[in-house]
């Protein structure tokens, strides 16, 4: 995903208890906060004693707010670095922006951002990222009752298409020369197809395969296509902050080699499939 929009900051959890009401982040700013103390590991917190993650939400099912407390694909993989850093995670809500811009990360405010965050040139100008966690692709989904079959059918037939702002799937139709509606996050961009303010949407296919699980959602829509744009997402740091992406990358290669980003997968997103490029 890929998104970003201004939006309200807010905290979204605050205290971490042993039974996980906190959420984990992955990463930590090299450079934090002068009095905040280094881990074990070397990696200097923003806060001392917690890994304080920026994330924009709802994207589930990366992250979202579950009765109460951030919870998500994202969320469980960085709690592993977490874990292994010896500390919580506590997660900040941000606009979307600020993942492009790499502005909470380069100010100390955030240790790491996860957000279901495609790796780009662009956004490696200002920030950091991890190896790859996942390999995504964009959906066309859309309304049964508008006779859209493909993203091409969408201009031919001049309907509505709409699409999260300033992610990666509103620049691909924007290229294609399309003129989406913009939508603040993944849940408004689903609300405004179910309440017929577009027809159709594109959107990252993880969370159209999350939101199709409903029954009632999948007799009323489907995906008439799926787009490979070869992105792939990754957590992203202060730039230079080498020494927390050590600890995240061999996090995940750990999670990869134990089964443990297996059993994570299945748990948030779906059937695990070895030659799936999504879990490549």
């Amino acid at each position: 995903m890929n998104t970003f929009l201004g939006r309200r900051a807010r905290m979204a959890a605050a205290t971490m208890s042993t039974a996980g009401l906190m959420l984990v982040a992955g990463c930590t700013s090299s450079g934090g906060d002068k009095d905040a103390g280094a881990t074990a590991e070397g990696v200097r917190l923003v806060k001392a004693g917690q890994l304080t993650t920026c994330t924009h939400l709802p994207y589930p099912p990366f992250q979202s707010e579950i009765k109460g407390t951030v919870q998500g694909f994202d969320v469980a993989l960085i709690d592993l670095a977490a874990k292994d850093l010896g500390v919580k995670q506590r997660i900040i809500d941000t606009p979307f922006e600020n993942f492009k811009t790499g502005a909470f990360l380069n100010s100390g405010q955030c240790d790491v951002a996860a957000a279901g965050m495609t790796i780009t040139a662009e956004r490696k100008k200002n920030v950091d990222f991890c190896a790859p966690y996942f390999n995504a692709t964009q959906a066309v989904l859309v309304d049964k009752k508008s006779g859209i079959t493909s993203l091409a059918d969408i201009k031919a037939k001049g309907k509505r298409l709409g699409a999260q702002a300033q992610t990666t799937g509103e620049d691909y139709v924007k290229q294609k020369g399309y003129d989406p509606v913009s939508f603040e996050s993944s849940d408004a961009v689903l609300n405004g197809l179910r309440t017929g303010q577009v027809q159709a949407v594109v959107i990252d296919y993880p969370v159209v395969q999350r939101w199709l699980k409903d029954k009632a959602n999948a007799e009323a829509f489907a995906v008439v296509d799926n787009l490979n744009t070869g992105e792939q997402y990754g957590f992203s740091v202060r730039k230079g902050n080498t020494r927390l992406l050590e600890v995240i990358n061999k996090a995940l290669k750990d999670a990869k080699g134990d089964g443990t980003y297996k059993k994570l997968y299945e748990q948030w997103i779906g059937p695990y499939h070895a030659d799936n490029p999504a879990t490549s």
